[in-house]
Order: structure tokens, then C-alpha cells, then sequence
């Protein structure tokens, strides 16, 4: 129930931007298709339905490439630059940020091997950075500070200042959610 009016309006938006019935859309390591028809997003190597908040986020991400997907501005922006979070950083931390540091912390050389299964590639920012091709035409920057003397390890999530006019900021958390997940 608790998604059922954001699913609802996702995929009625949808079906007035389109004619069409059936999408693909590559989100990380897996492929979905979505019938507009029987209303469904189905992951492929899975064989499963998606979950209802990752539906949610691959529907928002179709209609907006259906209307077309700004260009990126190659500008990284802190989750802390986007307009309207006020009150949203403490779960944006506890959902993304946090689990990254709790499996990276130690050994931040090891989240390369995340490039192994996800599309990215390694960053030369900060002690150790891959950028992680979330959807097509959105790059989402992990960032890793080693621990020294004084601070212990730190990690962050950067988005391509072209995020904003894709996503709501309840669907940017919900995405660096899944990504700090799969890495």
C-alpha cells in the first residue's frame, strides 16, 4: 500500500507521454522490461518483478528519456547542492553513504571489484573513486576518503549537476540507495 499512489501516478504518467506498450531499460547490472499494458517492470536476470520503489525510479527515468534526457554538464554536485533537501541528508547518509563506508572503510581499494559486475569505470578523485553508470545518461560518483590519525574513512555520492531535472530528491536517495547497495 505504501507505494501505491506514487506507482499509480509513475505509470500514469507513462501511458500519457506514449502510444507505446513495451520499454527496456538497463538500470545497473540488469535489464527490465516494462509493459505499460499489463502495467509491470520485470528485471530479466532475475526473472522476477522489480520491487515497487525500483519501479518507481525506472518509470520516472522512462518518461523522462521519452521527453528527453538533458545533456550532462560533466559538473559532480554533493548530495548536500541539490535544491530542496532540507531534512533529507540524514536519511540520504544512512541509506547510501553509511553502508559504503561500513564495506569500504577498511579496504577502499576493494570497491573496484564492483566495476567487475556494473558498468563504471575508476575515478581519479579523492584516495580512491569509480563512477557508476546507474541508467544511461546517469553517471552516480562514489567517492573514498581513507581513515588517518585524526578522521576515519569517509565516503560520498556525487550526481552530474543534470540529476536534478531527472529525478525528485526522494528518487535520488532511492537511487544512491540502490547503488551503494550493489556495489
Amino acid at each position: 500500500m505504501g507505494y501505491a499512489i506514487a506507482i499509480n501516478k509513475a505509470w500514469d504518467n507513462l501511458i500519457q507521454l506514449t502510444t507505446e506498450k513495451n520499454f527496456s531499460v538497463k538500470f545497473l547490472a540488469d535489464e527490465y522490461t516494462i509493459d505499460s499494458q499489463k502495467k509491470s517492470v520485470f528485471s530479466l536476470s532475475c526473472n522476477v518483478p522489480a520491487k515497487d520503489f525500483t519501479a518507481i525510479l525506472i518509470l520516472h527515468y522512462l518518461a523522462q528519456r521519452i521527453k528527453g534526457l538533458p545533456q550532462l554538464t560533466g559538473e559532480w554536485q554533493v548530495f548536500r547542492e541539490l535544491a530542496g533537501i532540507e531534512g533529507y541528508y540524514p536519511t540520504f547518509r544512512e541509506r547510501a553513504i553509511e553502508p559504503i563506508i561500513r564495506k569500504y572503510g577498511s579496504k577502499p581499494e576493494e570497491i573496484l571489484s564492483a566495476l567487475k559486475r556494473l558498468p563504471g569505470k575508476k575515478a581519479d578523485l579523492a584516495d580512491i573513486s569509480i563512477i557508476v553508470e546507474a541508467f544511461e545518461g546517469i553517471p552516480v560518483l562514489i567517492k573514498l576518503m581513507r581513515a588517518d590519525e585524526e578522521f576515519g574513512p569517509e565516503a560520498n555520492i556525487l550526481f552530474d549537476r543534470s540529476v536534478a531535472q531527472i529525478f525528485c530528491i526522494e528518487d535520488i536517495i532511492v537511487l544512491a540507495g540502490i547503488v551503494a547497495g550493489s556495489i
